[in-house]
């Protein structure tokens, strides 16, 4: 069974074919590093990641990219909170190392890139010059506006009709526009106090003046749209037309409906061949959400959980469907986590034991093993069903288990299978803690990954002025035997 999967482009289950028969490129939605991470953040984390480790898995060469949304008002309405700095910058660089730290703690694999939209500027710029100049875009009093009514097929994506579609921006923005649905590519000035008081925390004093980042156009000084930022970085990392763009189902419209229009106008070429949209977590009813308070981070969770039931948990439920958090949906997830650990355990120990023998056989515990690689990978195949997947996973768990509890002597052959099935499996598919490649590339670049968190977290202070605290951070890596040398590209690192 080859894989299809469910393009939210056309609304059907698809094969999938990408351009390159032995590459994929994959472009994820990042985050808006205005606040900590949470759970509801993660669930797309971890079903890219999943989706990631099956296509490569598969024998393809994945480029997946990730990108940081580093500008925006969120970003600016935290300026002054304690720990955060003083420029929209510092606030970013804080909040993304605390990103990569819980994309660490999470086992993902990393993606090739995570382009931030502060560095992309210049491509941005480019990007929105080019819509201008074809005539799908204009400029407005220094702010630049995508013509929605220039691009026949807006609206493909999210299946609305262009006179049904609400205004989407602000007020003020509509004298500035040509029709209520054209947004912003490029927005004059800096951010309006307006704008940040409506993110702004309480107990914080009010901004009086525009704030935040500015850079050159040919329209003013100004900053980018939101949308145009993915159509920038995506195409500078991987190219015009890539094969999986990954995102929330929220981002549907309009994040998505836009990119596809400034993209596909841009270049004259389809901008992703398959859309697919992860489920929102649901909370008491509602969805996980900074706003709404109603959220656990991912290091709370980490901390409480451990990485292998979070990441159970989000193995529990299809990507495309909506996934409920709550006490019994993770104890559940703990139960089944402990039963694979434990006949992971139960087949080493017994494959390793002089109770092994070569000439000993269990067609029932072969049989399972067999079908289990089987199962999975019709599942996984099937728009990626980690749900019935899973559900194999523990059944060879059920075999391994009456194989070892049910006999004296055991069959090696079947055991060591098992064991690298649930290596394979779940360990390099799942990621979770079953040993295999992953396991032992964690202990090896532990050091590394951590130096590298440590180098984040000085970064964000020298972005935030402090640089007592950052050379602190210097001198206890000196003191660990790390030597740091600053260059123009960042810093570097070796052991000495």
């Amino acid at each position: 069974m080859t894989l299809s999967v469910t393009n939210t482009l056309t609304g059907e289950r698809e094969e999938f074919e990408p351009r390159n028969d032995d590459e994929v490129l994959l472009y994820v939605c990042g985050l808006t590093v205005s606040d900590d991470a949470h759970l509801g953040h993660a669930r797309l984390w971890a079903h890219a990641d999943v989706m990631h480790r099956w296509l490569a898995h598969e024998g393809y060469d994945v480029r997946h990219v990730e990108n940081f949304t580093d500008v925006n008002e969120k970003i600016v309405a935290r300026i002054g909170e304690d720990a955060f700095g003083d420029s929209e910058d510092a606030v970013a660089q804080h909040f993304v190392s605390h990103v990569i730290r819980d994309m660490r703690g999470l086992n993902l694999k990393r993606a090739e890139v995570y382009p931030r939209v502060s560095e992309h500027v210049p491509e941005i710029v480019d990007l929105v010059e080019t819509l201008v100049d074809r005539g799908y875009a204009y400029e407005s009093n220094g702010s630049v506006y995508f013509d929605v009514t220039a691009f026949e097929e807006y609206g493909k994506l999210s299946n609305q009709r262009l006179e049904e579609m609400e205004s989407q921006a602000l007020e003020e923005e509509r004298s500035e526009k040509r029709h209520a649905a054209d947004f912003a590519l490029w927005k004059a000035g800096a951010v309006d106090p307006d704008d940040v008081a409506e993110h702004r925390h309480e107990g914080l004093d009010p901004v009086d003046d525009a704030c935040g980042q500015t850079w050159e156009s040919p329209w003013g000084e100004g900053r980018p749209g939101w949308h145009i930022e993915c159509s920038a970085m995506s195409m500078t990392h991987l190219d015009d037309t890539i094969d999986i763009h990954v995102g929330g189902r929220d981002l549907v419209f309009p994040h998505h409906e836009n990119e596809i229009a400034q993209s596909e106008a841009a270049t004259g070429q389809q901008f992703a061949r398959y859309w697919l949209h992860v489920g929102l977590l649901q909370t008491a009813g509602d969805k996980m959400s900074s706003s709404l308070g109603n959220f656990l981070t991912v290091e709370e969770a980490l901390d409480r959980y451990g990485v292998d039931v979070v990441r159970t948990f989000y193995a529990s439920t299809a990507y495309r469907s909506e996934q409920t958090f709550g006490a019994e949906e993770m104890r559940e997830a703990e139960e089944r986590w402990e039963r694979l650990e434990r006949a992971y355990e139960a087949a080493t120990d017994a494959c390793d034991s002089t109770d092994a023998y070569a000439k000993v056989e269990d067609g029932d515990l072969r049989d399972a093993v067999e079908e289990t690689r089987a199962s999975f990978r019709e599942a996984m195949n099937d728009d990626f069903n980690v749900r019935e997947a899973m559900a194999a996973l523990l059944g060879l768990a059920t075999a391994v288990n009456r194989h070892v509890d049910g006999r004296e002597t055991y069959d090696y052959w079947a055991l060591r299978e098992a064991v690298e099935t649930f290596e394979d499996l779940g360990g390099g598919v799942f990621g979770l803690s079953l040993g295999g490649d992953d396991a032992g590339e964690g202990t090896v670049t532990l050091a590394e990954e951590l130096v590298e968190l440590v180098l984040d977290v000085r970064e964000a202070e020298r972005a935030a002025g402090n640089y007592e605290r950052a050379d602190e951070l210097r001198d206890g890596l000196a003191a660990l035997g790390v030597e740091v040398q600053d260059g123009d590209d960042g810093p570097t690192f070796r052991f000495e």
